[in-house]
């Protein structure tokens, strides 16, 4: 097979087994019949038109999935000035899988942390900070977080970068995503379409100075505090529908289980300064969910054991009061939707 050929699975490029890491500068060609279409050309006007961007992954044990990751950001219509990936303490064989990358593209940078026993969140807003120091005298517009078990359309960054270019208050803009057995956040979740998924998180860089970046909970929440923060500053956050990426590991599952996840969810919402009335909706919308009834128990159990230790809340009393008051509209256009007989679009529950 040709090294510049592209096989694609869920709608996202990705490598076939065995595949040789294309050289820097090889062009992307897309053959239709005997037609061949070059964007080399194209490229270089996207460069000059787009804000220019940077790329941080935090990675820990990510040899199942990182190539994918890799390869997904190689394939960009539209690439980043660096993109720095940040080894967190990896006891499997990820620095070596993307030291087969920096070897070979000069904007790609690998930056080993040494092993550590702890796992908390905290730790990645560690790991980002130090792939942050990496670029801060780079001349970029917008930085990004990218976790290392995702797989992108060709034209991703591309597609987000114009959204920033268009619109002068977008601080944070991402896509929804897909995981396999069929969730997608654009249509399972209740975050809707102004809360920007961590697993691939763009922001302007006046912004992110705005917010003061990533805030290190060990509890979780990192991605949620950070978007919401700059929402309750008055900077414009978004989830465009229009695409998504896949997400290769069921949210939240790493290293623990599926019930072990929403326990630890529920905790989180108690933490972030979540309204008890939406927690008990929310609870109950997850029993409907696989699996069944008990996602949402483990989800409940989890809030409530938080609220009995009266576990403490690193968010600001203005952030909860906030974050209460968009939990309220949603609920209200929830009842409403419900009480007119109208189908719920969970996407568009809040409206700007």
């Amino acid at each position: 097979m040709d090294s510049l050929t592209k096989e694609t699975q869920n709608g996202f490029v990705l490598s076939p087994p065995g595949r040789s890491i294309p050289e820097p500068g090889a062009l992307t060609e897309i053959s239709s019949g005997s037609a061949k279409f070059v964007f080399e050309e194209a490229l270089m006007q996207l460069q000059q038109t787009l804000p220019p961007y940077v790329l941080i992954t935090p990675a820990r044990n990510e040899e199942a999935f990182i190539q994918k990751t890799l390869d997904s950001v190689v394939h960009q219509t539209f690439r980043p000035l660096k993109w720095v990936i940040v080894n967190d303490g990896s006891t499997d064989t990820t620095a070596s899988i993307v030291e087969q990358y920096t070897a070979r593209y000069d904007w790609i940078e690998l930056v080993n942390r040494p092993p550590r026993k702890e796992r908390h969140f905290a730790a990645k807003v560690h790991a980002f900070n130090a792939g942050q120091e990496r670029v801060k005298d780079l001349d970029f517009e917008v930085i990004g977080n990218l976790d290392s078990d995702v797989s992108l359309e060709m034209d991703h960054f591309e597609f987000l970068l114009s959204k920033f270019k268009e619109e002068p208050r977008l601080g944070v803009a991402g896509t929804v995503f897909r995981e396999e057995g069929g969730y997608n956040s654009g249509t399972d979740s209740l975050e809707g379409q102004f809360y920007v998924s961590g697993q691939c998180q763009l922001f302007r860089r006046k912004c992110f100075n705005e917010i003061d970046g990533y805030f290190a909970n060990k509890a979780g929440g990192i991605d949620w505090i950070a978007v919401t923060t700059a929402r309750m500053k008055g900077w414009k956050t978004r989830s465009f529908n229009e695409k998504s990426f896949f997400h290769h590991r069921h949210l939240g599952t790493a290293e623990r289980s599926v019930l072990a996840a929403s326990f630890s969810y529920g905790e989180k919402d108690y933490i972030l300064g979540g309204h008890p009335l939406w927690e008990m909706f929310r609870v109950s919308y997850r029993m409907t969910k696989r699996p069944y009834i008990i996602d949402g128990i483990a989800l409940g159990l989890g809030y409530s054991s938080a609220a009995l230790r009266r576990l403490k809340r690193p968010v600001s009393k203005d952030l909860m009061i906030f974050h209460r008051k968009e939990q309220m509209r949603k609920l209200k256009a929830i009842l409403k939707s419900v009480l007119t007989l109208k189908p719920i679009n969970k996407f568009t529950l809040l409206s700007e």
